[in-house]
């Protein structure tokens, strides 16, 4: 039986930081006089920071410099990390515990794939990092899913074959990266978005120890 690697994406899929993007996002939006709603937000999943910022200045239709751009990206990554002081094993999806549990109990290998450049920080304070074999996160990679760029990465990191990786993901980006990389997708969340992945559950507590060892073999 070959190796397999079992490639988390973050925000979404293990923790919920999604909330406070949106947040951060929103507060900067409106200092800038922008109107930033929960649909908008929809458009920024699973997208690079900078190219975030880019989609909320054409909604206000401002123009900005290459320097008012690195301030206000400064700007809201500090607002984020501001939310993610008090975050603990209570902000963790249900489920996923159990998950990377049975996986290490099989000896399977355990990998993030994250655009979070705040990936390693967030694993420690949730107390899940000794789970991971691999950590690639934004700091780590140039391209952003869809380019399938940082779970590539991953397998390289631990030695397996893309064919041999299965990937939870909670973004059509990044359910596209695992699908170019021909890896298993499996999309975490509603069917009617993440309808590309080859199986797709609401949340991890949907996935039986039954489901996860057919993967394995």
């Amino acid at each position: 039986m070959s190796k397999k690697v079992f490639i988390f994406d973050l925000d979404g899929v293990i923790v919920d930081t999604a909330k406070y993007h949106f947040l951060a996002w929103q507060k900067l939006a409106q200092e800038l006089g922008i109107e930033f709603t929960p649909e908008h937000n929809e458009e920024l999943k699973g997208v690079s920071r900078v190219r975030s910022l880019d989609i909320i200045l054409n909604l206000g239709n401002i123009q900005a410099t290459q320097e008012e751009k690195d301030k206000w990206l400064k700007d809201k990554n500090e607002l984020y990390l501001s939310y993610l002081v008090d975050m603990d094993q209570s902000e963790l999806l249900p489920g996923v515990v159990a998950v990377l549990k049975f996986l290490k109990a099989n000896n399977q290998l355990i990998a993030l794939g994250s655009a979070s450049k705040n990936a390693r920080p967030i694993l420690e304070k949730t107390n899940i990092i000794h789970y991971f074999d691999a950590i690639v996160d934004g700091n780590d990679v140039s391209n952003a899913k869809p380019d399938p760029e940082v779970f590539l990465r991953a397998c390289q990191l631990v030695g397996v074959a893309p064919e041999d990786s299965i990937v939870f993901e909670d973004s059509v980006a990044g359910i596209q990266a695992a699908n170019t990389a021909k890896m298993k997708s499996i999309g975490i969340g509603e069917k009617e978005i993440l309808h590309e992945a080859e199986y797709i559950f609401s949340d991890f507590t949907m996935i039986n120890e039954q489901f996860i060892k057919s993967l394995m073999n």
